[in-house]
């Protein structure tokens, strides 16, 4: 598929290189850099995040070629200063682990040399299929030491209080559901973790994964296929594990919000609310919802940000953010404990305002629609950003760009916005506060 991506012309392709392994390639030359992204894909569950999120940092310390960090490190500088760096991510409910890679481009490399692509795709392979092992086990010093640096990871989640309490918030909706796991895991589930158990979930992950491939640069698309293939040849193959997904649950588990109130060292209360998208998510019209949540939150001339943190001083940060892969909306605010009523109150009539199309102003939704087109736009000034859009893309199974996204941006109208806010429903409202202090929120847990 040929498309317009920012004025220049790329050809995007999606090919199954091997059983389960698919790579999507865009061939353009607007960045002097390539990339390149190998993630397995497999189920986000408490037991398994922590062995998930690790496995790629410890076979990121040697391979049996290279043994070491110091030894990756030099072959790297002989690659004009390639970099490949683990990754962990959560997608609905779905855990991405794996590598992503970024290398001069070789139509960029001086004195016309060639085949860099080549090289860092065998290079990726190999930090995959050959590990440094002893007994064909993971190095227990390589797994200790990733594991302590994992744990810290964890340990420091509490320090940023916003996305402690947006993460708390979903614990508490989503009790019960995967998506209510961190992609980091838990701190007991990761002191457990031993070599010998983590090389074995490493190579059920080899042999049962789907695996998405990104590339993207000026290499023709059956050039960059056959370097990967090249690169992932002895990749073991069994039964591929298709049934992974995310389950969207439409409707708040009781009739009415679940609300709790916490308590932690924290200068500013965190007020964080969560909806679900309700029957939007039978069919989603994903421009329509997309600008539902940049009319609620989305953007600086939402509802929330100038009615309840400019107008009314309510908040110190208001925004409101979208998961369509499980179906869900958020609001987070930073608020005084003391204006916890008001705040809230505020926030849900600007929801409720928007169930009715002649409250949403021509300039709202205008303004949605531009913040909408921008961020859209600015994702083509970005191969790592076009990585991320084109792998939730492919797990959503969906087949639209981010210019084709953005022109069906101009067709949802007022009425559309106000009839996906009507099918929202308000599951849980979560405040994070200081210790000891009061509350009229407190009347409420």
């Amino acid at each position: 598929m040929t498309i317009g991506l920012g004025g220049v012309i790329v050809k995007r392709v999606r090919s199954e290189l091997l059983p389960g392994v698919f790579l999507t390639c865009l061939q353009t030359d607007k960045f002097k850099t390539g990339l390149l992204s190998v993630s397995f894909l497999t189920r986000l569950c408490r037991e398994e995040a922590a062995q998930n999120t690790l496995i790629p940092s410890v076979l990121r310390r040697g391979t049996l070629r290279s043994p070491d960090m110091d030894a990756l490190a030099a072959r790297l500088d002989i690659l004009y200063g390639a970099r490949i760096e683990p990754v962990s991510r959560k997608l609905g409910e779905i855990q991405a682990i794996g590598f992503w890679a970024d290398f001069v481009d070789d139509a960029f490399l001086p004195d016309g040399n060639g085949g860099l692509l080549e090289e860092v795709a065998a290079l990726l392979g190999e930090l995959i299929l050959s590990p440094n092992t002893r007994g064909g086990l993971l190095l227990p010093q390589y797994v200790d030491s990733e594991r302590e640096k994992l744990l810290e990871d964890i340990r420091a989640r509490r320090n940023d209080r916003a996305a402690y309490a947006r993460q708390r918030m979903l614990e508490l909706m989503c009790v019960g559901e995967d998506y209510a796991v961190d992609v980091l895991g838990d701190e007991e589930t990761a002191e457990s973790i031993g070599y010998v158990a983590l090389t074995k979930h490493y190579r059920t992950l080899l042999a049962t994964a789907p695996v998405e491939i990104f590339y993207c640069g000026t290499a023709e698309p059956e050039r960059a296929a056959a370097a990967l293939r090249d690169a992932l040849m002895t990749l073991p193959r069994g039964e591929i594990d298709y049934d992974i997904g995310t389950d969207i649950r439409m409707n708040s588990v009781e009739a009415g919000p679940r609300r709790v109130t916490e308590e932690l060292d924290v200068a500013q209360g965190k007020l964080v609310i969560g909806w679900r998208l309700g029957d939007s998510m039978e069919d989603p019209d994903i421009p329509v919802l997309r600008v539902m949540n940049a009319v609620f939150g989305g953007c600086v001339l939402s509802k929330l940000f100038r009615n309840v943190r400019e107008k009314l001083s309510l908040c110190y940060t208001a925004s409101s953010g979208l998961d369509l892969m499980k179906g869900v909306l958020i609001a987070a605010c930073g608020i005084e404990p003391d204006t916890y009523d008001q705040a809230l109150d505020a926030i849900l009539r600007q929801l409720d305002d928007m169930k009715a199309a002649e409250n949403i102003t021509p300039e709202e939704l205008d303004g949605a629609k531009q913040a909408l087109t921008h961020d859209l736009t600015a994702l083509t000034d970005s191969a790592g950003a076009l990585e991320g859009f084109w792998l939730s893309q492919n797990l959503q199974g969906l087949d639209f760009g981010p210019e084709e996204l953005a022109a069906l941006l101009i067709y949802v109208t007022a009425e559309d916005v106000a009839a996906a806010a009507r099918n929202l429903e308000c599951d849980m409202i979560y405040f994070l506060r200081g210790e000891e202090e009061t509350s009229d929120a407190d009347e409420e847990d």
